[in-house]
């Protein structure tokens, strides 16, 4: 059975800036990696897929960030409406309560 190579993150950007200037054919820079043409043709669709991304103004929050924070809000939320709604079931018993004695 044939292992499958991992490709470091610099083995993968040389690559791909070859891919993306032009120079060569994808069928050469696969052969000079020893790679299948596929492979450069898709990490090449990767990186210009996510360049706006990367590019974008980073002083900001990402992406991943912005939706981690929402989840444990959305969670916080959750949790204070039950607790309203438990107190103000307790609340109402103790005014059942107060308007019996």
């Amino acid at each position: 059975m044939v292992k499958r190579r991992q490709h470091s993150g610099q083995e993968k950007a040389r690559v791909v800036i070859q891919a993306i200037e032009g120079h060569k054919t994808v069928n050469q820079i696969a052969g000079e990696h020893k790679l299948h043409p596929t492979l450069v043709t898709r990490w090449k669709s990767e990186v210009l897929e996510r360049l706006p991304e990367i590019m974008s103004d980073s002083r900001g929050p990402s992406r991943v960030a912005q939706e981690r924070r929402e989840a444990r809000l959305l969670q916080q939320i959750g949790q204070l409406t039950m607790e309203v709604e438990f107190l103000k079931k307790k609340l109402g018993l103790c005014h059942l309560e107060t308007d019996e004695t």
